[in-house]
């Protein structure tokens, strides 16, 4: 994408009701729509968040199958969600949010038990060992989700990664937390929940046609 685009879509987000880009500092300061999301949405529907939601289109396609939820995509880089936020200002789905900011900050978004379901959509599984702070299902940021979500929510990893979901599943039996869906190849073993197998990002349909498996797994956070 050239820089004149960019620019373009940096400066339509800023118009965008549906968007809200807080600076580092606002967040750790204290992030004035923290514990007040329902105002934001207008209603006090369940909330769901995508991490690094890229173009937002889990987030646009998850709202589209559930009114009755609201849904909040997670991305630093606004230029690739401008096309999700634009869909939904298109489609009238009040239901839709996204924000601008660091990941590693989920914590300071939202508060206690105010996210009813997390979704990690293809994250970089970060294979190098120096990197492993970095992926989003380290121990770290399981505790992180943990504080937010209510009891009892679920968590959602949809990966092409054999290494994440892997990585994931090995931790998670570690912990001792509840998987209650694990599967490696979504679209050749049957039993997956519909919004794993109807809705596909368009990476995902790059790796299909290389004949990449699909994995996810769904965890609960005692």
């Amino acid at each position: 994408m050239g820089s004149k685009n960019k620019l373009k879509r940096f400066k339509e987000n800023e118009t965008f009701a549906n968007v809200i880009q807080p600076t580092r500092d606002e967040v750790v300061a204290g992030f004035s729509v923290k514990g007040r999301w329902s105002e934001h949405f207008g209603n006090s529907n369940p909330i769901v968040v995508e991490l690094g939601c890229g173009k937002g289109e889990y987030t646009i396609g998850l709202a589209r199958q559930n009114s009755e939820k609201n849904f909040i995509g997670i991305d630093i880089k606004g230029a690739r969600f401008w096309r999700g936020a634009k869909t939904a200002l298109e489609e009238k789905l009040n239901n839709v949010a996204f924000l601008r900011t660091q990941i590693e900050l989920i914590d300071k978004l939202f508060a206690k038990n105010e996210v009813s379901e997390i979704w990690i959509t293809f994250p970089d599984p970060q294979i190098k060992y120096k990197r492993t702070k970095h992926r989003m299902t380290n121990q770290v940021f399981i505790e992180k989700y943990r504080k937010i979500l209510v009891p009892g929510g679920f968590v959602h990893l949809k990966t092409d990664s054999e290494f994440m979901h892997g990585y994931t599943l090995g931790l998670l039996h570690g912990l001792g937390l509840e998987i209650t869906y694990a599967n490696h190849d979504v679209y050749k073993n049957a039993g997956s929940p519909e919004e794993v197998l109807k809705i596909q990002t368009f990476y995902e349909n790059q790796y299909l046609e290389i004949g990449k498996p699909i994995t996810y797994i769904q965890f609960r956070l005692n």
